[in-house]
């Protein structure tokens, strides 16, 4: 599962002692579940009134707990990446205790079914190629400059993370500048000690990069109105996928 939203909300609170009022930690908990979902479902362009939309809330009520897109957008790529980088761990041990393709293999699955692929920085797609080479490339643009939006995007955006009440200030992934691309660093790190593991094995084609695999966590079934049919077109998918990653395909 991925972080829940009471966690979620606290870490957005900042952590304060008291934190926030029940109806205000209410709110916070419906709009993060919904900035989540939409942006999942739409990408990080999605505008700020189909989460409020979504949450069943105020816009007004988003920018009181995020008073910019960036920082909305900023706190839910460095969320999931830290989510993944903790799956990407454990998948490590599977690896290291001499399964490297069940390590691989559950790291995939479980990053797909929880759709956290799909909500990563878009520096992450900028960073894989790097790392690969052992390298690191410099973004030209932040996500969050390109996914601002009319009412408070990049332009109105603080380095140094929002101050709102409710937002992730001082702690939290808005209070750290660059914490995005550190964050993706130390996930493509891990997902490539899987890979080459996987790889040293025999296990997986030879010619499969960090990227490759974060292309798969991130690809997504077409929506279909019938949930078990959008289930089964998810699996389907995936175990696709998974075969293409297999020496000898």
């Amino acid at each position: 599962m991925m972080r829940t939203d009471d966690e979620s909300g606290r870490r957005a609170g900042g952590g304060r002692a008291g934190g926030l009022r029940v109806d205000a930690q209410r709110n916070l908990r419906h709009v993060l579940s919904a900035a989540r979902d939409v942006f999942g479902e739409q990408g990080y362009g999605a505008p700020m009134e189909e989460v409020a939309r979504r949450a069943r809330v105020g816009v007004g009520t988003v920018y009181r707990r995020f008073p910019n897109k960036e920082a909305l957008v900023r706190y839910i790529a460095e969320e999931q990446t830290r989510w993944l980088t903790e799956r990407a761990a454990e998948a490590l041990a599977v690896a290291s205790a001499g399964e490297p393709w069940r390590g691989l293999e559950g790291f995939v699955r479980g990053s797909a079914a929880s759709g956290s692929g799909r909500l990563l920085p878009p520096e992450l797609w900028w960073l894989a190629p790097a790392e690969e080479r052992g390298a690191e490339r410099v973004p030209r643009q932040r996500s969050w400059e390109r996914a601002g939006d009319g009412a408070g995007g990049a332009e109105g955006a603080v380095e140094s993370g929002p101050g709102a009440e409710g937002a992730p200030g001082g702690e939290g992934p808005a209070g750290h500048p660059g914490g995005e691309r550190r964050g993706a660093a130390e996930l493509l790190g891990a997902v490539g000690q899987l890979v080459e593991r996987a790889r040293s094995a025999g296990e997986l084609r030879a010619d499969v990069t960090v990227a490759d695999v974060m292309l798969v966590i991130a690809a997504a079934p077409p929506r279909l109105a019938d949930q078990q049919r959008q289930e089964d077109a998810a699996e389907r998918l995936l175990e696709v996928l998974l075969r293409g990653l297999r020496p000898g395909t």
